[in-house]
């Protein structure tokens, strides 16, 4: 009793003096841990190995640059990148699918906790899921990211491996939570990735300054989708002025897709105002937005020759002033320039544009002028010009080949958004060659060699004011679901009735021609409506896909 009372005690006060020196090393071996073990635990994603992500030479093969690049940056747990699954063609239901909700209520009924859930059902994790090439397994066309929070450092890592991608397409964003901050960051990643890239999509993904505007600053994305993002009036302003503003225009933007925002009038206007001086937007939808019959008439009214403003009037007088300088500058070369320098200074003195002497522009002026003197002003010495300069202004000629391509639906790749509300008859085909029919509509965008300032065109004088050529580019306008009443639906059928004279005077020759497609479905109006009926009968035979449906009828009717 007496040593075991005693062992605890005797320990303390006198101690082995070898036994004090092993306990004092041991002391100082644990303070320098302890000052050590803050250097190398401090996060969970801290770089504990000594390997430099800059090091890393991507592959191109994403699976494995995202997992080494994650790896090198510290982190443990990383979305895997895996391949994105297909849709069923077809879905028949069946005696033994209906009996398997039950199970399936059953089993969770039984463990309804989050962790099963997670650990049961893969869709919850995580995941980059890529579409690849059919021809090439391995090179991945387009990304989706989707219900998971894109970090910077992500960001940073996907700056190292998307760049190797060679056949990237599209990038598909959805409810990632990137911020104005981490959206610029972005951003600035998508000019070092492939010329490929044509395609991207955010949505579901509200930013608080709307800064959506900066993908637009890009010359290399030509389909953006922003929809479900709570765009308001403000983030319109901003992507009208990134649309076209009287010193700068968007060249390379074909399809932008803003449907399912809180887009009111004034935001229409700011869109409509963008839309005076862009001559490359060829499918713009506004379904799903609060847009009433104010911001309908601003819509309607670029659609048709509207009035510049004094401000335009200005710059444009500005701009034939230097085009007329450069002109003659260039004359001396030929005897041909002679001429249409002669010529030039003769319509200056009269304050029509120099640019009625140009190709594209004269085929616009003769939808302003009587047939036969346009047709007149034409043949006698500008033919020559007009083939040597059949390559330039992509605006005024971008129009045509959108009804040539009726004739080769169905080829290209995909990467149209698809506008899910406005489903009908024909879906399916209808999409796929309305795809078609943009994407060969954006090559001729490319392919532009010279790019002619809008308020070059020919104009028209009237009542004291100079009015311009409506926009005659744009193909498709959707404003489903919207707030417009039959008095908006009067400034599109005004719109729509110019559109369709002018296409048959411009019949002979190539130009753009306007609309091909207007949905103004399920707005406040009655379906029965005049106004409405009279618009549907117009663009009837304007739309393509309709018009060959009608031809393949009328060739099985005939044999």
């Amino acid at each position: 009793m007496s040593s075991e009372s005693s062992a605890p005690g005797a320990s303390p006060r006198a101690p082995r003096p070898g036994a004090q020196k092993s306990s004092g090393a041991v002391t100082k071996k644990g303070e320098r841990a302890a000052k050590e073990k803050p250097a190398t635990a401090l996060p969970p994603v801290g770089e504990e190995e000594p390997k430099n992500p800059e090091e890393y030479q991507c592959t191109g093969v994403l699976e494995t640059d995202f997992a080494e690049l994650c790896t090198r940056s510290g982190y443990t747990d990383f979305p895997k990148v895996v391949t994105r699954p297909r849709p069923h063609p077809t879905f028949v239901p069946s005696a033994s699918m209906s009996e398997k909700p039950a199970l399936d209520d059953q089993r969770l009924s039984g463990s309804c906790s989050l962790n099963s859930l997670e650990s049961k059902y893969v869709f919850f994790r995580p995941t980059i899921q890529v579409e690849l090439e059919q021809e090439d397994n391995r090179s991945v066309k387009e990304i989706y990211i989707r219900g998971w929070k894109v970090e910077d450092r992500i960001l940073g890592i996907f700056s190292k491996c998307l760049p190797s991608l060679s056949q990237l397409q599209a990038i598909n964003l959805w409810k990632v939570g990137l911020t104005d901050k981490t959206l610029t960051t972005f951003v600035a990643l998508l000019p070092l990735c492939s010329s490929t890239l044509r395609k991207v999509s955010l949505e579901g993904n509200p930013l608080p300054e709307q800064s959506y505007h900066k993908f637009m600053a890009l010359d290399t994305i030509a389909h953006l989708s922003l929809r479900n993002n709570n765009i308001n009036d403000h983030g319109a302003k901003l992507l009208g002025q990134a649309l076209s503003t009287l010193h700068s225009c968007n060249r390379t933007l074909v399809s932008l897709n803003l449907g399912f925002n809180h887009i009111g009038d004034k935001g229409a206007g700011y869109i409509a105002d963008g839309l005076r001086l862009n001559r490359s937007l060829l499918w713009l939808s506004l379904a799903h937005n609060r847009i009433q019959d104010q911001g309908a008439l601003k819509l309607a009214e670029v659609l048709r020759p509207f009035p510049l403003t004094h401000t335009e009037v200005v710059e444009r007088r500005r701009l034939l002033l230097e085009r007329g300088t450069q002109e003659r500058l260039r004359s001396p070369s030929s005897s041909r320039h002679g001429d249409s320098k002669a010529e030039r200074e003769k319509s200056q003195v009269m304050g029509i544009s120099s640019m009625v002497l140009a190709d594209k522009m004269d085929k616009m002026q003769a939808m302003k002028t009587p047939k036969g003197l346009g047709k007149k002003k034409d043949k006698p010495g500008e033919m020559v010009k007009k083939e040597e300069k059949s390559g330039s202004g992509p605006s005024p000629t971008q129009g045509a080949p959108k009804k040539e391509d009726t004739t080769k639906a169905g080829k290209g790749k995909v990467t149209i958004p698809e506008q899910k509300p406005t489903k009908g008859k024909g879906t399916k085909t209808g999409n796929k060659e309305k795809r078609s029919i943009l994407l060969e509509s954006e090559q001729l965008v490319a392919e532009a060699t010279e790019v002619v300032n809008p308020l070059l065109e020919p104009v028209e004088h009237r009542d004291g004011k100079v009015f311009m050529p409506g926009n005659k580019v744009l193909l498709h306008l959707n404003l489903v679901r919207n707030s417009i009443t039959e008095m908006g639906l009067e400034g599109f059928l005004a719109a729509v009735q110019y559109q369709v004279k002018f296409s048959k005077a411009k019949s002979a020759s190539k130009g753009p021609v306007g609309l091909l497609w207007l949905s103004l479905a399920k707005n406040c109006f009655a379906p029965q409506c005049l106004a409405y009926a009279m618009i549907q009968e117009l663009m009837l035979p304007r739309d393509p896909i309709k018009a060959k449906l009608r031809e393949e009828e009328a060739m099985a009717v005939s044999t």
